[in-house]
């Protein structure tokens, strides 16, 4: 074997700074289990499972826009 190539048996077990032993579990860190793929919250395009807000509909016509071909309506705030 080589010289940095030890078993694991010569290494020091998993511990905390203090020196406490750390116990290994399955959900690590806190909240739910997000291994499966009815609990992740991914997106994939345009696609996704978290509630979006709905679309704008709230705001003043703005004059003068001609031909426009984005819309007449300006949201936001007018100085």
């Amino acid at each position: 074997m080589a010289k940095n190539n030890l078993p694991a048996s010569a290494y020091a077990k998993p511990h905390t700074m203090s020196g406490k032993a750390v116990s290994v579990s399955d959900n690590p860190g806190s909240g739910p289990d997000h291994s499966r793929a009815n609990t992740v919250n991914m997106s994939v395009g345009n696609v996704t499972r978290n509630e979006q807000p709905g679309t704008k509909t709230t705001g003043i016509k703005v004059r003068g826009t001609g031909a426009a071909t984005k819309g007449l309506m300006a949201r936001g705030p007018m100085a």
